[in-house]
Parts: structure tokens; C-alpha cells; sequence
């Protein structure tokens, strides 16, 4: 199987399965709450009467979630979840398509996305649809965050312009010492400007759940369908195995006022006071609500009469929200530079202390009243508002939280007003700011470290690590210091011992098994059998397989698919033995774990939605379906994005099992290795290891046979990709023993296969600027006729027309023109040097190594490629691309948003 896999957040993708509509839970004046079995809450509240529909998640995390050094995390999440999904890839165009008035929101105990729409059935399933995929499979991109991260460091940068917010901030952070409502929603620019990705996917991973959800539905639509609706977007996701716990920090009882002053270049000074208060659901709170209000009002208000009508303050304001958690009373006045701010702090002092010997009238406490159950039922006359404003009863704990904070309102009487204005208006519990406008600001930075030259200055450092040897890498050489053999029946190995620096070897080992009759219709079996070998053994779990390889030193990666597995190891000389040891374990000893099997296939899955947009995916995909026209059993059949998917749901771990029993064995194994090493050492646990492992089937390679690919020009469209790609393809019936294998090598070279030079990076990136990144390659096979030819490009889909204009001339005036003596001469030695570096470096040779044994060659072979290539004329160069490489005879695979950019050229 081929897979192109991009970097991406890996997000969990549930399996849909069947489920009964679920049954109300409870019903409170037209709004309905269901339940589903992932834990999702859903709030229906229909009203034909309005011709619109307002769909609002909220999401039970806020900043007040946030860990040390995550502060801005649950705001900066919201803005990157509508960057989009595989599904979903451009949120705000799919919004603008459909006209709707969307938005998102973060406070400190929630956060929220909300879109209104036209009421159709087709806006409706939309809107389920985006919200069911942003909940499980936002993209969460590094590149993502790189540029939004600007865009909310500049939303804070400008709160950092008003002086009465900074103050604000300070003062909250003064009144809280522990909680993080005493942290700004915005948080820290330092945290903005260096959260890790993978800290800020994993708090999504946690709170962007089902069962950390409400799902409002308000507006015109019909409750049934809808429930259908949303119990097939949403059922399918799986309810989360982690478990959240509730925050439990909270403030010790303040015991004495506190005092914050602020100064800053400014035009008007500015008082403040907070309170510690209770929690919204709490039952003090609605007396708090209507004292608010009392205090606040304009123009009958306390503060406002007191501070303002005689021209102390020119505006006051205050607000005490409902919070989930015991909160705050907060209030503000501004006071011109021309008068007195400490008179205006004391009487805004008197007449918050003054409460209880100058309590509040009946008149006053029945308007503060009719005000707050007026807003309430005037927002109750709008489904779409009520829609929205549940958000913030649902932050608190439970959505009819609105109805009784309404129910309560309706009870508070003055001796209640006065009873929490005497219990929590006190100077002891009370935070002070002030902000005095200065010309000049006048502060102390703190230096970060600059100058490490008294730190580093005669340091000497530990003992220098061993250098290896001087080791001329020449084919000869090379074939000399080789030791080369049998051990068995079954175990072939080709080791180049030499001394490295720091004792380092690196070493692959390689196992061929089945047979076309054994692997045909297992590829996903394969596939998988060889995923799960580091996933546990009977010795180690996964995480015992990483602890082991960290003490050995060792970075080794271990895979397979249907044909074989492999192993690639880095270590030093003394660990080589010990990690054939561990390779023994994890090789033959498996122990196939069913939750590693499930996460695996949940990263796979989402893998594969997130390759579904992604042009290099799709292009690829394509490339090698065209290439590889197999039957669908045939191990080389390379599925489509649907059947992978299909596939993967299909699967069981008992068919992976069954796979690694009647296939896998070490009945052909090849283990090579250059660097440092103790040979016998390594022929000991070799031997040790896989000297008795047998093949339960007979190994018998499949060989490949040569299939033309059919001309043709395809395009296909990734929607808002602003990067497309560009893939040609030629199939050639040839192998690397051919005579005219040395021309088409080093022709390729000149064509796209060397660095910036070449053909047609000269032409398409540095004369057109086209293409970041173009080139080709040419490969053949060994052992069986089949050769390819492949160039592809990078490039704005807008280039399209001029990007394959200008790869066709140049494979044309290769063709026709073919190169110049001083090309050739130049690509000679560049590739004469090039193949000096890889056989310098021991990865590489450990490769070589490995294929030369299976191949039966030595070096002699490449140092024969070597001598022919440098004997090339340019006519035989010239007339094997002539003879071979043509466009007329490619597919041409594009994939971008080519309908944009073509709709815009249209007059």
C-alpha cells in the first residue's frame, strides 16, 4: 500500500453505529434537553414563528482551565477552530456561502461557536455537520498557530492601549492569588508567543469533547428531524476515556484591603474597586445582581449620583457576572486629569460602606428588579438570543440555571439587598486600583541573559568523544574491509566494521516472507502487522519499548507491510548485541495490545480524512494507482481514500494476529551494518536471536510486471488550497541492467534531478518563478523490467497554465536539443561526488550493504555504473531521453483549487 502522510494534529474519528433517538431528559418553557450516549447534551428549542436558525456549541472550558504557561490557550483555541478540518477546510467561506452571521467566544468558564441562518434543512445539516467535525478534527496546525498567533497578540496589544483595562487586569490579578479569575481571558503575551503546538492540541484533545459539550438548536426547524440530524453527526464520535476532574482551586478568604497602582502615559486617571462575591448559581447572587444595578444604574444609580452628577468622575460603570465559581463585583470611574482622584476612590468608598446605615429604598430595589426580569423576558421573546445566551447558564452548570436566577430576582427583597451588601461590601474584602497618567513612563526591565562570556570562559567540558578513523569510502575499499556470509539456513548478513567516531554503527535488518498465493487480500493485515511490532512484546509494553531503547541508546524504528519487515538502528559498538536482543523480542515475540490496535487505527483514520484535501495526497494517491493497475487482492493494489477507510473499519486485530502467524518468520533475512562493531559479537546474537526462526510459508518474490501508464491530463480540485501540485508520470519497460540505464541516470540528473541547476529548476523557479520546490527522479528496478520516470512541482494554483507550459518546452528542447558537453561535464562530477558522500555515510551503506546481498552484488557493480557513466558522450545521453522520456506519453496529475483562480480570469 502507498500513503503520503503530512504532518498533522492525529484527532480521534469515531465509527458510526446504530442508536436509538434518544428519549427528553427534562422540558423547561419550549427548551428540551437530550442526552447521547457519548455524553453530548442537546438543547432543542424550537419556534416557527422566526425564519431563521441559530445553532450554538458550547464547550465547558475557559481560561479559567488553563495550566502555568497555557494562559490565552482556551481564546487562542477558538480562533484556530475555525481554521477548519479535512471536512470542513475553510470555515469562514463555508460560512459566508451560507450566509450566515457567525462568531466565536471565550470567558472563564466556557467557550462558545454560534452561527444564524436562513432556516433550510440544507443550512441545517451544514451547521451540525461543521460543528460535529470542528469538535474532533480541527487541524490545530503549527502554521495555524504561527499566524494567528499574531493576529491575538495584536487583539492584546490593543487592550494594552487603555489604561482602565491593564488596571483592571491588575487589579483582578491582585484580588485572586491562586484562582485564574484573577488571569485575563487574553493571557500572558509571553504565553501567546511561545505555546508548544502539541500543549495547545492536547488541551483541545481534552475539553473538545462530547461530553464536555451542549449543543444548542433554536429558531425553525422540525425537533425530530433535527434530533435524527444530530444524532448522525454526533453519535458517531466515541465518549472520551479520560476523565476530567473539576477545578477545585479557590481563594482564601481576604482579610485586608488591597492596593494596586498603575502608571502609564495617559489623558484620564482612573479608580477601582472589586469584591469577592459567589457564584452565580448561588442564592446570594441575585441579591448581588439587583445590587449592582441599584449602585449602577443611569441616571438613578448610587455610584453614578454620587461620582458623576457633581462632576467628580466623568463616567462610572460596574458589572458582577455570574461565574461558575465564587466571583467579583467590579467597579470603575474615570476622573479627569484636573481633578482630585483620591477624593473621587473615597467616596466611591462611603458609598459602598455606607450600604447598610443607608440601605436601599423599595423604589429603587423594585426598578433594579423590573430592569433585570425585563431584559430577561424580552430576550425570551427571541429563539436566537435565548439560543445564545444560554452559553452563559451553561458555563455556570446547568442551563435552567436562567430560569431560576429569573425565579429568584422575583423574591429579593431589601433586607436581602442589604443583608449582601453588609456581608461581602466590606474593606476588607476589597481590592483597590488606581491609575495615574504620567508624561513619561518610568520602569524597570528585567534583562534576559546576553552575554554568555563570563559563563563560558574557561570551560573545558568533559573528556572529547572518540574520533574515528580516516576511511577512504572507495568501491574497492569498501569490498575489502566487507565481512560477508551465512549463518544457517536462513540468516545472511554484510558488514563494513570500521572505527567512528563516538563507537557509532548503523545497521538495518531485513525480512522477505509469504507468497503471492499467501498475501493476496491481506495488504491491510500486513500493513498493520508490521505497525504494531513496536506496540508491545511479551516482555515490554510500547512504553517499556521506548524506556528500553533509551537505555541502550538506540534509535531504531521497526515496520512492515505485507511483504516483509524491517528494522533501522542507530547505536554504538557496545549496545549492538543488546538491540539484536531486543530486535529478537519485538520481531517474534509480539503481543498485538487491542487499545494500542484501536489508537492506531483512530490515527490512521484521521490521517487519511485530513490526505482527503490535501493536494500532495491526492496527487500522489492517483499517481500510484495509475502505476500499480492490479487487482484488488494483489498485494500491490494501491486502494483508493474511501476503500483505505473501509478497510481500516473492517479490520479486526484478530486478522492481523492470524496474518503475523502464517506469514512472518525469518526464513530470509539479510542484517547489514557500517560503523563501529564487534563482528563476532554480531554473528552471536544474530544467531542467537533468528538462528531457528522459521517461515511458516515458502518466500517466493512477487515479481513486478511493466504496465504503460495511459496517457492522459487529470485535474482535481482541493478547494481554498492556495499551494497545488504538479506530478508527471511515465512508465518505462526497463531495469538498471539495461545498457542505455547509465544514460537516462545521468540525463535525469540534468533534467530535475540535481540541486538548483538543473533544467527545470533553472527554468520553472529561478527564471518564471513558478515552484518553491520542482525537480524529477528515474528509478529502476533490479530484477524486473520496470523503470519510471516522475517530475513534479509545487505552485500556486493561478500558475497552472504557465507552470506545465514550461515543464513541456524544457522535456521538449531536452528532447530535441539534448545537452551540452559542458552540462554533461559538469553533471559528471557533481554525481561522481555525490555518490562519494553516500558511501561515506554509514546509514547509507548499511542500505547498500543490505541490497547488495539480496542482490548477490558487490561493490564492483556500482564502481562498473560509475566508470560507464563517466565514459558517457552527449549523444548517447541525448539519444536516450529522446528514446525514452516524452510527454505525449505521461499522465499529467494536477490537484489545487484550480476553480478559483480560473472563475476569477473570466470576464
Amino acid at each position: 500500500m502507498y500513503r503520503i502522510i503530512t504532518l498533522s494534529l492525529l484527532l480521534c474519528t469515531g465509527i458510526l453505529t446504530a442508536q436509538e433517538a434518544p428519549e427528553p431528559v427534562t422540558s423547561v418553557e419550549g427548551i428540551t434537553e437530550y442526552q447521547l450516549d457519548n455524553g453530548l447534551t442537546v438543547l432543542l428549542f424550537p419556534d416557527q414563528s422566526v425564519p431563521t436558525i441559530t445553532v450554538n456549541m458550547t464547550y465547558k472550558v475557559g481560561s479559567r482551565h488553563e495550566a502555568y504557561g497555557e494562559t490565552g490557550m482556551a481564546h487562542l483555541l477558538e480562533h484556530l477552530v475555525f481554521k477548519g478540518t479535512p471536512g470542513h477546510p475553510n470555515i469562514p467561506q463555508e460560512l459566508t456561502e451560507h450566509g450566515a452571521r457567525p462568531n466565536g467566544t471565550t470567558w472563564y468558564d466556557r467557550t462558545n461557536y454560534f452561527e444564524t441562518f436562513s432556516a433550510t434543512d440544507e443550512n441545517l445539516d451544514w451547521a451540525l455537520d461543521m460543528e460535529a467535525d470542528r469538535m474532533v478534527n480541527s487541524y490545530i496546525a503549527k502554521k495555524d498557530l504561527d499566524s494567528e498567533m499574531t493576529v491575538v497578540r495584536n487583539e492584546f496589544e490593543s487592550g494594552e492601549n487603555d489604561p482602565g483595562g491593564v488596571l483592571m487586569e491588575r487589579v483582578l490579578s491582585t484580588s485572586y492569588l491562586w484562582h485564574n479569575y484573577g488571569k485575563s481571558t487574553i493571557g500572558s503575551k509571553a504565553d501567546l508567543e511561545n505555546v508548544p503546538i502539541e500543549r495547545l492540541q492536547g488541551f483541545y484533545r481534552k475539553y473538545y469533547q462530547p461530553d464536555n459539550a451542549v449543543l444548542v438548536v433554536a429558531g425553525k426547524f422540525d425537533p425530530e428531524t433535527t434530533l435524527e440530524l444530530v444524532q448522525e453527526k454526533f453519535g458517531e464520535i466515541p465518549r472520551p476515556e479520560r476523565e476530567l476532574y473539576p477545578t477545585y482551586t479557590r481563594e482564601p478568604v481576604q482579610d485586608g484591603e488591597r492596593f494596586v497602582e498603575l502608571k502609564r502615559v495617559g489623558d484620564v486617571q482612573v479608580v477601582q474597586a472589586a469584591y469577592h462575591v459567589p457564584a452565580g448559581p448561588q442564592a446570594d447572587y441575585p441579591a448581588i445582581a439587583v445590587l449592582m444595578d441599584v449602585l449602577t444604574d443611569e441616571p438613578g444609580g448610587r455610584l453614578y449620583t454620587a461620582l458623576v452628577e457633581n462632576g467628580n468622575a466623568s463616567s462610572i460603570f460596574g458589572f458582577s457576572p455570574a461565574l461558575a465559581e465564587p466571583g467579583f463585583a467590579f467597579f470603575n470611574a474615570n476622573v479627569l486629569k484636573e481633578n482630585d482622584l483620591m477624593e473621587v476612590e473615597t467616596k466611591l468608598k462611603n458609598t459602598l460602606d455606607s450600604l447598610a446605615q443607608n440601605p436601599p429604598t423599595e423604589e429603587e430595589v423594585k426598578r433594579a428588579k423590573d430592569g433585570i426580569l425585563k431584559n430577561f423576558e424580552i430576550a425570551q421573546r427571541d429563539a436566537n438570543r435565548v439560543g445564545l445566551t444560554l452559553s452563559e447558564y451553561i458555563a455556570q452548570g446547568d442551563w435552567r440555571l436562567g430560569f431560576i436566577f429569573r425565579d429568584r430576582v422575583e423574591q429579593v427583597t431589601v433586607a436581602d439587598v442589604v443583608r449582601v451588601a453588609e456581608k461581602y461590601f466590606k474593606p476588607q474584602n476589597r481590592t483597590i486600583g488606581r491609575f495615574y497618567p504620567v508624561a513619561q513612563p518610568d520602569r524597570s526591565d528585567i534583562p534576559e541573559v546576553s552575554d554568555l562570556t563570563a559563563m563560558t570562559q574557561g570551560y573545558a567540558g568533559r573528556e572529547a568523544i572518540a574520533e574515528g578513523e580516516e576511511f577512504d569510502p572507495a568501491y574497492d575499499n569498501i569490498d575489502s574491509r566487507s565481512v560477508t556470509g551465512t549463518l544457517g539456513d536462513n540468516i545472511e548478513y554484510a558488514l563494513l566494521p570500521k572505527e567512528t567516531r563516538g563507537n557509532s554503527v548503523n545497521a538495518q535488518l531485513r525480512l522477505r516472507f509469504g507468497n503471492l498465493d499467501a498475501l493476496k487480500g491481506k495488504s491491510m493485515a500486513g500493513d498493520k502487522a508490521g505497525s504494531m511490532l513496536m506496540m508491545g512484546s511479551e516482555k515490554y509494553t510500547r512504553q517499556q519499548i521506548q524506556d528500553k531503547l533509551d537505555e541502550l541508546k538506540a534509535r531504531v524504528s521497526v515496520g512492515g507491510d505485507a511483504n516483509g519487515a524491517y528494522a533501522s538502528i542507530e547505536t554504538e559498538n557496545e549496545s549492538l548485541p543488546a538491540v539484536i536482543d531486543f530486535l529478537g523480542e519485538v520481531l517474534r515475540h509480539p503481543s498485538f495490545p487491542q487499545s494500542e490496535f484501536d489508537k492506531m487505527i483512530k490515527e490512521d483514520l484521521a490521517g487519511i480524512e485530513e490526505s482527503r484535501s490535501d493536494p500532495q495526497a491526492i496527487v500522489f494517491t492517483e499517481m500510484q494507482r495509475r502505476m500499480n493497475d492490479y487487482p484488488k487482492d494483489h498485494p500491490f493494489y494501491v486502494m483508493t481514500f474511501d476503500e483505505e477507510v473501509a478497510a481500516l473499519k473492517d479490520l479486526q486485530l484478530a486478522e492481523v494476529k492470524q496474518y503475523y502467524e502464517d506469514v512472518y518468520g525469518g526464513g530470509n533475512l539479510i542484517f547489514s551494518a557500517s560503523g563501529d562493531m564487534d563482528v563476532e559479537a554480531v554473528k552471536e546474537a544474530l544467531t542467537r536471536n533468528f538462528g531457528d526462526w522459521t517461515s511458516p510459508t515458502n518466500y517466493e518474490r512477487i515479481a513486478r510486471e511493466f504496465r504503460a501508464v495511459k496517457p492522459d491530463m487529470v485535474k482535481m480540485e482541493t478547494p481554498d488550497k492556495a499551494n497545488a501540485w504538479f506530478v508527471a508520470v511515465q512508465t518505462l519497460p526497463i531495469k538498471d541492467e539495461n545498457p542505455d540505464y547509465p544514460a537516462l541516470v545521468m540525463g535525469n540528473y540534468m533534467l530535475g534531478g540535481g540541486f538548483l541547476n538543473s533544467r527545470l529548476a533553472t527554468r520553472i523557479r529561478q527564471q518564471d518563478g513558478l515552484s518553491y520546490g520542482v525537480g524529477s527522479q528515474f528509478s529502476a528496478s533490479p530484477l524486473d523490467d520496470v523503470g519510471t520516470f516522475m517530475s513534479y512541482a509545487i505552485y500556486n494554483p493561478e500558475n497552472r497554465e504557465a507552470l506545465e507550459k514550461a515543464f513541456r518546452e524544457e522535456i521538449d528542447r531536452a528532447r530535441s536539443e539534448g545537452f551540452t558537453a559542458e552540462e554533461i561535464a559538469a553533471a559528471k562530477s557533481g554525481w561522481k561526488q555525490n555518490a562519494a558522500v553516500s558511501r561515506a555515510q554509514d546509514r547509507s551503506m548499511a542500505g547498500e550493504l543490505g541490497d547488495n546481498a539480496y542482490l548477490d552484488r558487490s561493490m564492483q557493480w556500482d564502481k562498473q555504473l560509475e566508470d560507464q557513466m563517466m565514459a558517457l558522450t552527449p549523444a548517447q545521453i541525448n539519444a536516450a531521453i529522446k528514446k525514452y522520456i516524452d510527454v505525449d506519453k505521461m499522465v499529467l496529475l494536477r490537484a489545487g483549487d484550480f476553480a478559483k483562480t480560473e472563475s476569477v480570469k473570466k470576464p
